[in-house]
């Protein structure tokens, strides 16, 4: 059941919990992850970044019809897009969501581009993530303030941009950190009560169960992960005795460690068991041209 990423998170907003979005570069891991997903009836949505395949029209391809056959909502989003370039090659290969990364920016130029990508994708009736604050790689720096988003500025950037959904620096890294993680949870209660849309946090992996299922608890919506299952994956193919295993156990190895760990995470998120009856969920991406004027059909 292929779903736009605005829906899925939307319900989330309402219902109070998180959606889980895992990180899939090839085929693998999408099925793996969907099979977690049909197996604990919990909706997904399945990220990407550009150039982690040399294809996203291909992968386009492949993610979305596994997400049309699936049982439970999916979503297909692209994480980070850094540029126009990125987003549009995501739209055309048939993603229902991208993020518009432009955090690096000045505020006023991140406003600017991201309500333009904003504009762009709601004419095809895809969903839009914007990024305030910065969640930078490794290091994590509760000193530094100018990585965490501004609980005042929220609301005028949501308003001002039109996105679906925020994601929010609150302390978190992206990949293996290496110091110890502190999450501003003060921030993220602020920033709750000011904007509304669903909010989304990224850099998820190492930061411990329990401050991220307060997370969850508090008003995370969507949650980012994908370091965490290639270490769970990666230990699992550590068990191997390659002397006297046969190799073709590898993958369904890789699999089982990267399911294991997905499971935790959808466990404590609180959206197992959130799945919807089947009919004005599912997205039919057909565009249709209408008296000179392009329509999304739903």
């Amino acid at each position: 059941m292929l779903v736009s990423m605005k829906e899925i998170t939307q319900r989330a907003y309402e219902d109070n919990y998180c959606v889980i979005a895992p990180n899939v570069n090839w085929e693998i891991e999408a099925r793996a992850a969907i099979e977690v997903a049909e197996e604990m009836r919990a909706p997904m949505i399945l990220d990407f970044v550009y150039g982690c395949h040399p294809d996203i029209i291909f992968l386009g391809e492949i993610l979305t019809k596994l997400a049309e056959r699936a049982s439970v909502p999916i979503a297909v989003n692209q994480d980070h897009g850094a540029c126009m370039a990125h987003n549009i090659a995501a739209i055309r290969a048939g993603f229902t969501g991208i993020m518009v990364d432009r955090s690096l920016l000045s505020y006023d130029e991140n406003v600017a581009q991201v309500k333009e990508m904003t504009s762009i994708a709601h004419s095809v009736g895809v969903g839009v993530e914007g990024e305030l604050g910065h969640v930078g790689a490794n290091d994590v720096n509760a000193e530094d303030s100018s990585l965490y988003t501004d609980p005042d500025q929220a609301k005028s950037y949501v308003d001002a941009t039109g996105i679906d959904q925020l994601a929010i620096s609150i302390g978190t890294a992206h990949g293996a950190y290496k110091g110890k993680p502190e999450l501003r949870f003060d921030i993220l209660e602020r920033i709750k009560e000011t904007v509304d849309v669903p909010l989304v946090l990224h850099g998820s992996s190492g930061t411990g169960d329990d401050l991220l299922k307060k997370a969850c608890e508090l008003g995370i919506n969507k949650m980012n992960i994908y370091t965490d299952l290639l270490t769970s994956a990666a230990r699992e193919v550590q068990k191997m005795d390659l002397e006297k295993d046969f190799l073709l156990e590898f993958y369904p190895n890789l699999i089982k460690g990267f399911k294991r760990r997905l499971k935790e995470v959808v466990e404590f998120s609180g959206s197992a068991g959130k799945v919807w009856e089947a009919g004005g969920g599912i997205l039919d991406r057909r565009i249709i041209f209408d008296e000179g004027e392009v329509k999304q059909s739903h």
